[in-house]
């Protein structure tokens, strides 16, 4: 009886627990970050088992790659990279983030790699000397998360300075991940009972096996928003909304251009405020539109026009912060697709207004100058014509006889001067 007193207790610490699961798809935003931070103390709040991170990136931001490690590092709770499903890939900020976690995982047919610092929109840096600058910080950075985690540091030095990227197999006989692991179940049976240090020096022995995953999600707000959370999709939408508050300024009375281009204005800024925007190309955009907006208020034939393409060019392709790191930008190709998209719009648009405005009115009184008629009674000083279905008071200097065709030249209230065609 005595004995069975004393087994109560591990009995019950050998109750399984629960882990928080989380899915990271795409690129790594102030978003993400914010995401794994708030799921990070939600495990430690609820004493989840773990928190286990199912991911598959391309890479992102430096900054908010930087804030995830140190709340990786930091963590009072076990992290677990899951690097999944099958050919998915921690590529650039992913392998920071991989380093960083207490263990991790890979899914057959996936990889992780190719670290390197890129200047924004995958381009090289001009300067050499900030390049090298760079490139040193990153890799003596990765090297430090490597040592702390016990994972081969070398490899992960290689692959800021070389890029070199590695299947599962290699990574766990390189040391630079734990074990490959094609389920989720297989991976919690297999780290069952391992032991993990935690940021405080806490030793905790996870209870894996039969632990309940509890799914955490972003909210539908900040799921779209990190959807859109792109400079490239951001920089469409903004143009999608140029070209719906253009229409609607240029059309009157349209309705839907204008509530579309005001949601597509809306998403676009909503966007812009998680990634590192520059002052100078919204600013040049603005510009762009303002000049859009003169054109269809005072006709230039096209000038103002041409400067807002420029200046919308322009401010695409310097809309982004050069920070060094795994940021991106626009694409210049992108850019000027887009602005040559724009351009077409516009000319057409432009075009359009023109026409419109050098064409002759064909109704109300302007619209009768150069009618042709035919006189139903002789005009002189008065007298009847008839011009299409309607009947006209008329007079002419020159005397008219009845059924001679006639041309409107001056129109009088309801009264209209014409002349004899010979």
């Amino acid at each position: 009886m005595f004995s069975l007193f004393l087994l109560c207790p591990l009995i019950l610490l050998a109750e399984p627990g629960e882990i928080l699961k989380i899915t990271i798809e795409g690129d790594i935003n102030p978003l993400s970050a914010k995401f794994i931070n708030d799921s990070v103390e939600r495990a430690e709040e609820g004493e989840f088992e773990a928190l286990l991170i199912q991911m598959d990136t391309p890479g992102g931001l430096l900054q908010a790659t930087q804030d995830i490690v140190k709340t990786i590092l930091e963590a009072k709770v076990p992290v677990i990279m899951y690097i999944a499903p099958s050919s998915a890939g921690a590529v650039s900020a992913g392998v920071f983030i991989t380093m960083a976690c207490h263990i991790a995982a890979m899914d057959e047919g996936t990889n992780i790699g190719a670290a390197h610092p890129v200047g924004i929109g995958g381009q090289q840096d001009t300067s050499q000397v900030m390049s090298e600058k760079v490139t040193n910080y990153t890799a003596s950075w990765v090297r430090g998360i490597a040592e702390k985690r016990g994972r081969n540091a070398d490899w992960a030095e290689r692959a800021v300075r070389e890029s070199v990227s590695i299947n599962e197999n290699e990574a766990v006989e390189l040391n630079v991940v734990d074990l490959v692991a094609p389920t989720q179940d297989s991976l919690l049976v297999a780290i069952n009972g391992w032991e993990v240090e935690l940021a405080d020096g806490d030793i905790r022995i996870l209870k894996s096996r039969d632990a309940e995953i509890v799914e955490h999600e972003m909210n539908w707000r900040h799921r779209i928003l990190y959807r859109i959370s792109n400079p490239t999709v951001a920089y469409i939408l903004l143009m999608l909304g140029i070209y719906g508050l253009f229409f609607e300024l240029s059309n009157p009375g349209s309705i839907i251009p204008g509530v579309a281009g005001g949601i597509f204005i809306l998403l676009a800024f909503m966007a812009l405020q998680t990634l590192p925007v520059r002052t100078t190309g919204i600013l040049l955009i603005l510009f762009a539109l303002v000049l859009f907006i003169l054109e269809i208020k005072v006709t230039s034939f096209g000038i103002l026009t041409i400067g807002g393409i420029i200046a919308m060019f322009l401010g695409s392709i310097m809309l982004f912060e050069e920070s060094p790191g795994f940021s991106f930008r626009v694409d210049w190709r992108v850019a000027l697709t887009v602005t040559l998209c724009t351009a077409a719009f516009f000319v057409f648009a432009l075009g359009m207004a023109i026409k419109t405005r050098l064409t002759r009115p064909t109704t109300g009184a302007d619209g009768l100058i150069d009618k042709i008629g035919v006189a139903t009674t002789p005009v002189h000083t008065q007298g009847t014509i008839k011009i299409g279905a309607e009947y006209w008071k008329a007079v002419s200097d020159e005397k008219i006889r009845k059924g001679d065709k006639v041309r409107v030249v001056q129109v009088n209230g309801l009264e209209l001067k014409v002349v004899k065609i010979q």
